[in-house]
């Protein structure tokens, strides 16, 4: 896509923490940084991305179906060492070209997902490579400027997240799970599941020691995280089926969203005053 095209997209990424509209509504978006593979210069480019699981995010160098594969694609092979926004952290990440069985599944769950994906590549007449992107460890790079800020803008990423996949549920075409699917919630559950206990080890344990008037939030805080905990336990059981059916999947979803968009308005409602007082 030509520069002129992905410049209005990027700013608004930035602006609106990974939130953009027109086309890509709704969509699972980060920004690449590669550096030119002759000039070393940076590039950014956004990307549609599937979520992988862990710590990676996979992306395929489709060009919108060019014959020829896009420059990112040429940049990582060059320099596989990126950077990637995801609209809530800012990180650097170890770019891998997948190949074999673990390319064409990976592309086979993005094509159930997206039938696009294989009309890309049969309007390119190439095989589309598919890229992982595996955040290398560090600390954490929050785009936003205060604590409180911080917090929010990990909380959003999750109300969106909770958004699409109760969308994907809903729109799938047969009871049967999707592979892709079942890789989003298990994805969503590990990030909350990592999320509430940093909260509770780290956030939580320093509020308690400076704020003991918190401590009636601070337990309510936990007992929620507890009964979350539940809650993804009873959805990754549906998930391990291997016929999971659709419908129970969807009522498990609107269980653990009701909870932890209540939870997340709490806590913000709660402690942001404080961390940013």
């Amino acid at each position: 896509m030509p520069n002129e095209f992905n410049f209005p997209i990027i700013d608004e990424f930035r602006a609106n923490n990974g939130v953009v509209g027109g086309m890509f509504a709704g969509a699972r978006l980060v920004l690449l940084t590669t550096a030119g593979a002759r000039s070393g210069r940076p590039h950014t480019v956004p990307l549609g991305y599937l979520p992988d699981g862990g710590e990676r995010v996979l992306v395929i160098a489709s060009a919108g179906g060019s014959p020829r594969h896009p420059a990112w694609f040429h940049n990582v092979l060059a320099h596989p060492r990126v950077t990637v926004e995801d609209g809530t952290f800012t990180y650097d990440a170890a770019a891998t070209v997948l190949s074999g069985a673990e390319r064409d599944d990976a592309f086979a769950r993005a094509v159930e997902q997206d039938s696009g994906w294989a009309d890309y590549e049969r309007q390119s007449g190439r095989t589309l490579p598919v890229v992982a992107l595996a955040a290398i460890p560090g600390p954490p790079r929050f785009n936003a400027s205060t604590p409180g800020g911080a917090l929010r803008v990990v909380h959003d990423a999750f109300r969106r997240e909770l958004r699409l996949i109760r969308a994907e549920v809903a729109r799938a075409d047969t009871t049967v799970l999707g592979a892709q699917l079942r890789v989003n919630c298990l994805t969503l559950c590990a990030g909350l599941h990592g999320h509430h206990v940093r909260e509770d080890d780290g956030m939580f344990s320093g509020l308690e020691a400076a704020r003991p008037d918190l401590a009636p939030v601070l337990q309510r805080l936990r007992a929620e995280h507890e009964r979350m905990a539940v809650l993804l336990e009873q959805l990754q059981a549906v998930l391990a089926d291997p016929v999971g059916d659709r419908a129970v999947l969807a009522a498990e979803v609107d269980r653990l969203a009701a909870l932890v968009e209540d939870h997340l308005d709490y806590e913000e409602k709660s402690l942001i005053p404080v961390l940013d007082g």
